[in-house]
């Protein structure tokens, strides 16, 4: 169950651009990916700086302004608002409810340490292809992240192999068999894939 980090109700969106900044609000600069769910799709976008009662985020895909996003910083953090300004790739979120960020900041970065840390990651349901010495097969991709993806296989993917890994867009990059086990496993990327490959779930849709 994701931790609640609710204080008290917003009573005036705060979230602006780095021109529009208000003094009560201070913005704390963030780099990190989250995970955003908004009507029909999900993304990973990047998180630029955040306050207590708002955030910015950037990505290339377009965005209306009053849109409901769902943010997950990580798999038990998560905010929610609603878009008050786009500009250039970029866009302001005034939360639901404000925040602590000084705890969630210190949250994410303990759970960043912890042993079995990973990336947000893309929930998809597609096709791919691998291609390895011995050939060309069809898997079904779970997850992306920028440096990993988890499929599932009828045949065993031996780890430690090499493959090239083909998406349903048409994308191309090599991977690593990191693990395998009972026709699910999961590829390391060695090449990562551009982060706006990853904006949009759409773009993976068979």
């Amino acid at each position: 169950m994701k931790k609640p980090l609710a204080s008290s109700a917003v009573s005036e969106p705060v979230a602006g651009s780095d021109g529009d900044r208000r003094g009560a609000d201070r913005y704390r600069t963030v780099w990190r990916i989250a995970k955003v769910k908004r009507d029909g799709d999900v993304g990973l976008w990047r998180v630029r700086n955040m306050s207590d009662r708002g955030m910015m985020l950037a990505a290339d895909v377009p965005i209306a302004i009053g849109e409901a996003l769902e943010i997950a910083l990580s798999d038990a953090v998560s905010v929610s608002g609603k878009v008050v300004w786009t500009e250039g790739g970029r866009c302001g979120v005034a939360f639901d409810r404000e925040v602590d960020v000084a705890g969630v900041l210190k949250q994410l970065a303990a759970e960043q340490r912890a042993s079995g840390y990973r990336q947000p990651r893309l929930p998809v349901h597609t096709e791919a292809q691998v291609v390895t010495e011995e050939g060309t097969s069809k898997i079904e991709l779970v997850d992306l992240s920028q440096s990993g993806a988890g499929y599932v296989h009828a045949e065993h993917l031996e780890v430690g192999k090499e493959v090239d890994l083909i998406l349903a867009s048409g994308i191309r990059r090599k991977a690593i068999v990191r693990w395998s086990k009972a026709g699910r496993g999961g590829l390391w990327l060695t090449q990562p894939l551009d982060r706006a490959d990853l904006e949009s779930i759409r773009r993976f849709q068979n």
